[in-house]
């Protein structure tokens, strides 16, 4: 695993196509978070605050996540490497958690350049009462927000890693794992505003997805019930990834 692991992370920083997905993202959010005025955190009223960025971040992961994962196995495939990995001493499951573990290291590494936004609100927000300065940020509810995001990224990444296995080519890939992000994030809960929905079947509706989950940890109040469903997500996607390789093994063992 640790082998795939370094390989993984250093086939990405070899490639001009890794920084330029990690660079579009930081100046996606740097523009809408700070230049944008419909988005800005700089508000008229002169209150500054993160909330605009983390009401964002899911839909600029949803982009950035894909672009890391779509090489993990459709590249794999396209190459034929996807032998050569059969033939040394790893098991699927070591193969696809490395490959995972890269990809989700590689979107911790985005965002953390983010946390420059933390100290830039905190100095806005600092208050002058008897020549002391007061910080009046809310540090739990950004610190319950990252937490958010890491679990969705996780999430995302796991989806990713799975889309990725269904395909032959990164562009394919990327694609598919694009809408799934965006079903699992936003479709059920859209799915649960529709009209024949709304005598308590909504909310469960809105429960299957992302959203609702990250959302709820976003207020800085973790809770086990949103830390299960992250997890339970991230394993599910792993065990259908090493389902989809299977099915490959078995369909060119047919062939043979």
């Amino acid at each position: 695993m640790r082998s795939i692991f370094i390989k993984e992370l250093n086939s990405f920083f070899s490639s001009i196509v890794g920084y330029v997905a990690i660079l579009v993202f930081l100046v996606t959010a740097g523009l809408f978070v700070w230049v944008i005025p419909e988005y800005t955190v700089l508000r008229s009223d002169g209150y500054a605050t993160l909330d605009v960025f983390f009401d964002l971040a899911p839909w600029f992961l949803m982009l950035l996540i894909p672009a890391i994962t779509m090489r993990a196995f459709a590249d794999e495939f396209r190459s034929g490497t996807i032998e050569w990995l059969s033939t040394k001493p790893l098991r699927d499951v070591d193969i696809i958690v490395g490959k995972y573990l890269a990809s989700f290291t590689l979107v911790v590494f985005a965002l953390l350049p983010t946390l420059i936004y933390v100290y830039t609100i905190d100095n806005l927000s600092a208050v002058q009462i008897d020549k002391s300065l007061i910080h009046v940020i809310d540090g739990g509810g950004i610190a319950g927000s990252y937490i958010g995001l890491l679990f969705l990224a996780g999430g995302f990444t796991a989806v990713g890693v799975f889309c990725s296995s269904l395909a032959n080519n990164q562009i394919v890939g990327f694609l598919i794992a694009l809408f799934a992000c965006y079903l699992l994030y936003s479709g059920f809960e859209s799915l649960s505003k529709v009209p024949a929905f709304v005598n308590g079947i909504d909310y469960y509706l809105a429960m299957v997805g992302m959203a609702f989950h990250y959302n709820s940890i976003s207020r800085g109040l973790i809770d086990s019930r949103d830390v299960i469903y992250f997890l339970s997500v991230i394993v599910l996607f792993i065990s259908l990834t090493r389902l989809s390789l299977n099915s490959r093994t078995w369909d060119t063992a047919k062939q043979d």
